[in-house]
Order: structure tokens, then C-alpha cells, then sequence
């Protein structure tokens, strides 16, 4: 089984997110780009964890952007945490993140 922990945040931007939790966590992550998602950052951890921090805006379009969580229109950054469900244990290390909000989580 699977779990899909989704946290957000209005304080910093992708970048200083994913430097916070390497700073706090040893989490070394990547820097992307994808047209879908803009710049995100992701890490993969050796239990197979992958840990994406990445802003909510989509990018492109006209207008008003459109949102990849468009039920938490007031969170400009997400984390998203997909681990084996034996990971779980991560959402109390990543809740000591300030201004960090969890949204939702589900399993598979």
C-alpha cells in the first residue's frame, strides 16, 4: 500500500521550502522543470519515499492561472509526499515545518 500526503504553504517559495527541509530533514532535492508544473524540486529517498515541493500555480494559460490543488486556492506551495505506507511516520517530521499546512492524505 501506498500513502499521498499533500501539505501547503503560503510563507516561502518552492525554492526556500525545499531548502528548508533540506536545512531540517537532510533531504537533498533536484531542481526540474516541466511545462505542466513550472520549477519543483524532488527528492527520492532510498525507501522508495519521493517528496515534491512544487507551486500550486500552473503555469501558462491566460488569465487568472489555473491551480493544481483548486481546493486550496490560499496555498502557493505544495509538498507532496508518496511513500510506501511504512513512511507514514514522515508526516510528524514534516509538520515541524513552519508555515507548513497538511492538506489531505489517502492511500492505495
Amino acid at each position: 500500500m501506498t500513502v499521498f500526503v499533500t501539505y501547503g504553504t503560503n510563507a516561502c517559495t518552492a525554492r526556500e521550502l525545499a531548502g528548508r527541509l533540506t536545512d531540517r530533514l537532510g533531504i537533498a532535492f533536484t531542481e526540474r522543470e516541466s511545462s505542466y508544473l513550472g520549477v519543483y524540486f524532488l527528492a527520492a529517498l532510498a525507501d522508495s519515499t519521493r517528496i515534491q515541493v512544487q507551486p500550486n500555480a500552473i503555469p501558462g494559460g491566460e488569465g487568472e492561472a489555473d491551480l493544481y490543488q483548486d481546493e486550496h486556492p490560499n496555498m502557493s506551495v505544495l509538498l507532496r509526499v508518496t511513500a510506501p505506507d511504512a513512511a507514514r511516520s514522515r508526516k510528524c517530521d514534516l509538520s515541524v515545518i513552519d508555515g507548513l499546512t497538511w492538506l489531505h492524505s489517502t492511500r492505495r
